[in-house]
C-alpha cells in the first residue's frame, strides 16, 4: 500500500525519568511508532543531553525516511513551562528534530508537561485541573487547552511536595531519625541500607549526596512497598505525600465536578497515591481522571494544531 501520502503528526512527552515519542497518522489519530529515552526535564538535563535524549525517542518513533511527512510536533515538557526552560525547550527540540531528518513541519510547539497530561484526560478536555505527581509534583489549572495557572514544580531544593524525589528524601530522613534515635524504627531501614552499601548514618549521608539529588525519587518504591507489608512510618510518608499533593489541588480553587487530570507513577492507573488522594478531594467534589503519561494528549494537540 503507498503511504507516501500520509501526513503524520508527532507527540513527546519528556518528563523527569524519561522521554517518548509517539507517530501517529494526522488524519485519524491511528498510532504508526513509538520510541523512548532518557530524562528530559528542560531545566535540569543538560542541553546536549536533551537533544540525545529526544533524538533517540524520534527515531524510535518514525520510520526510514519519513521525517518529511511529520505535519505538526506538540512536546510537552517537565520544567518547559513559561517562565520555565521553554526557550532551552524549544533549542533542544529544533536541534533533535534536525538531526533526524523531520523538516519543516507546519507546526511545532512546545507546551510544559502538564498541558499535555491534561490534554489526555477523555475527550482531550479544553478546561479544567491537572495534578502530576513523578519524579517531581506540579498542580496547574487549564483554561483553552493553555495553562493559566500553576502550583508548586518549583523543583528538588525548593518544593515538587508529594513527589518521587520527596518521598525518597523522607525516606532517608525517616532512617536517619530512627539511627539517631530521634524517631521510631522501620522497615526501610533495611532496603536503604542494601541500596547505601551499609545502615550507618555516614553511609546514607554519603548516599544521598554522593550524585544529583533527582535520584533520591528511585526510593519512592522502597516505601510503597514497606506500607505495603506494614510499616507505619512508610504509611505515614504515603499519607503525608497525599496530603501535600491534595494541598496542590486546593490551591487551585477547584470547583465541585471539573475535569482533575492526574498522572505520573504516583498517581497514574495503579498509581500508589490514587486512592489516598481520591478520598482527600473527595469533599471539593473531584474525582481524579488517572492517565498513565502526557502522550496521547500531545498527539491529539498536534492534531488539533493542524
Amino acid at each position: 500500500m503507498d503511504e507516501s501520502g500520509i501526513q503524520y503528526v508527532v507527540g513527546i512527552d519528556a518528563g523527569g525519568t524519561r522521554t517518548r515519542a509517539r507517530l501517529a497518522e494526522a488524519a485519524t489519530g491511528r498510532v504508526r511508532g513509538e520510541g523512548a529515552g532518557g530524562p528530559g526535564n528542560a531545566l535540569s538535563v543538560p542541553a546536549e543531553e536533551l537533544v540525545r535524549h529526544l533524538a533517540e525517542a524520534l527515531r524510535g518513533a518514525l520510520p526510514p525516511g519519513g521525517g518529511g511527512q511529520v505535519a505538526a510536533v506538540v512536546a510537552g515538557f517537565a520544567g518547559g513551562g513559561p517562565g520555565g526552560g521553554c526557550e532551552r525547550a524549544q533549542a533542544a527540540l529544533a536541534a533533535a528534530l534536525a538531526e533526524v531528518g523531520v523538516v519543516r513541519p507546519a507546526r511545532v510547539e512546545v507546551r510544559g508537561d502538564a498541558e499535555v497530561a491534561f490534554a489526555a484526560g477523555p475527550g482531550t478536555p479544553a478546561d479544567g485541573l491537572v495534578l502530576i505527581a513523578g519524579t517531581g509534583a506540579a498542580g496547574a489549572r487549564v483554561a483553552g487547552r493553555r495553562m493559566v495557572r500553576a502550583v508548586d514544580g518549583d523543583g528538588w531544593l525548593l518544593g515538587d511536595a508529594g513527589s518521587g524525589f520527596w518521598l525518597g528524601r523522607e525516606a532517608l530522613r525517616a532512617v536517619l531519625r530512627a539511627l539517631d534515635g530521634r524517631g521510631p524504627g522501620t522497615a526501610l531501614a533495611g532496603p536503604v541500607g542494601e541500596l547505601c552499601g551499609g545502615l550507618t548514618k555516614e553511609r546514607v549521608v554519603g548516599y544521598a549526596y554522593a550524585a544529583h539529588p533527582v535520584r533520591l525519587a528511585r526510593l519512592s518504591p522502597l516505601v510503597v512497598d514497606a506500607a505495603a507489608a506494614g510499616d507505619a512510618v512508610a504509611a505515614t510518608l504515603l499519607d503525608r505525600a497525599a496530603e501535600e499533593l491534595a494541598a496542590t489541588v486546593r490551591a487551585l480553587a477547584p470547583r465541585p465536578g471539573e475535569p482533575l487530570v492526574v498522572t505520573g507513577g504516583l498517581l497514574g492507573p495503579g498509581g500508589p497515591l490514587l486512592a489516598r488522594l481520591a478520598a482527600l478531594v473527595e469533599e471539593p467534589g473531584l474525582t481524579p481522571c488517572p492517565v498513565p503519561d502526557g502522550l496521547a494528549g500531545a498527539v491529539a494537540l498536534a492534531r488539533l494544531s493542524l
